[in-house]
């Protein structure tokens, strides 16, 4: 984070920033920003381009809202749309779940951390850029790593099949933690020794099978139905002779704290305006970038001290008195205007 050896005089500085991204409901530009608050254009882009901020800057604001022992720790990916940005850094092509397609777009890689009171929040998150010749699993694994030195002890990893290769699976086990992650449906399982399956033919009891993970070990596979989709998963106890006593009611626990992190993306596209980023320069993008997510960060802060009943409030209920008041002026003038209305009865 850019270190700051004399006090500031900037005009915008980044809790304006983030104020103007989770209260502004159609245009996050920087001239609407100017405009708002009676400031030069210029201001807002010195700042966005001044400042360089960075994942563990978001962990030490997520870590005073959070028990950073015993939680489930997930990893998800998310393509932030960008169909019209033709010269912006770190956009590319990516898969899209929402789209079902290649988009262009940007890709935001993101650990998101639920503790035992059901508190959660991103706690690290990378932008996937080409030039770093990394996968997204290689960021995966260097998240993992920052987040466990900076003191986050979770009790289980979660993720989906993009994220369970052996070579993850057996880095987190070789840290001593349990997991669950979605298996694609041509893994390899098998019952007997040497005798392998697909795990899509296995016939799973609702409490689980434990099974020998090719090129792994002993997991207990589990299978849930949505839409008629069949999906399987894979449980691991870093604790293993307790695998056998795992039963669906705890798969169900593990796997509802893995869904926060598909809701955290919803949020931060429909009301932090992560995707609505206009500058071109890395940089620039980058701190958009920290600054909607530390905008999500502030809004579960409300939540939690009971300001708001969910991240959707704020952007819901912030003009209820201004809108309120000009249907009421404007009811009146409009009333002026036009004839009496008289309904008819007439069949």
């Amino acid at each position: 984070m850019r270190m700051i050896t004399r006090p500031s005089t900037a005009k915008c500085t980044m809790p304006l920033y983030i104020s103007f991204l989770i209260s502004e409901p159609h245009y996050p530009s920087a001239c609407r920003l100017a405009k708002l608050m009676n400031i030069s254009h210029d201001s807002v882009n010195r700042f966005i381009l001044r400042e360089s901020y960075t994942p563990k800057d978001l962990f030490d604001q997520a870590k005073q809202q959070l028990d950073l022992k015993e939680g489930v720790l997930s990893v998800d990916d998310s393509v932030l749309d960008k169909p019209y940005s033709h010269q912006m850094a770190l956009v590319g092509h990516f898969w899209s779940g929402k789209h079902h397609r290649s988009v262009k777009g940007i890709n935001l890689i993101t650990l998101y951390y639920t503790d035992i009171k059901g508190h959660h929040l991103p706690v690290n998150y990378r932008i996937y850029n080409k030039l770093d010749h990394k996968t997204k699993n290689d960021y995966f694994l260097e998240m993992l790593d920052e987040v466990i030195l900076w003191g986050l002890t979770p009790a289980f990893v979660t993720g989906d099949s993009w994220y369970s290769g052996t070579k993850n699976l057996k880095a987190i086990k070789n840290k001593g933690l349990s997991f669950m992650f979605a298996l694609k449906s041509n893994r390899h399982v098998s019952l007997k020794k040497k005798e392998f399956m697909p795990v899509q033919l296995l016939d799973i009891p609702d409490d689980g099978q434990t099974v020998w993970l090719r090129e792994f070990g002993f997991i207990k596979a589990f299978r849930t139905t949505l839409k008629n989709e069949h999906r399987h998963y894979a449980l691991y106890l870093a604790d293993e002779t307790q695998l056998g006593n795992i039963k669906r009611l705890n798969f169900n626990e593990i796997h509802d704290k893995h869904w926060q992190i598909e809701q955290y993306h919803r949020a931060i596209k429909q009301v932090c305006h992560i995707e609505h980023s206009q500058v071109r320069a890395e940089r620039g993008v980058r701190n958009h970038i920290f600054a909607a997510l530390s905008g999500y960060v502030h809004l579960q802060k409300m939540c939690l001290s009971e300001l708001i009943v969910n991240t959707y409030a704020l952007h819901r209920d912030l003009f209820n008195s201004v809108i309120s008041q000009f249907i009421e002026i404007s009811s009146t003038t409009i009333k002026g205007l036009l004839p009496e209305f008289r309904p008819s009865y007439n069949a």
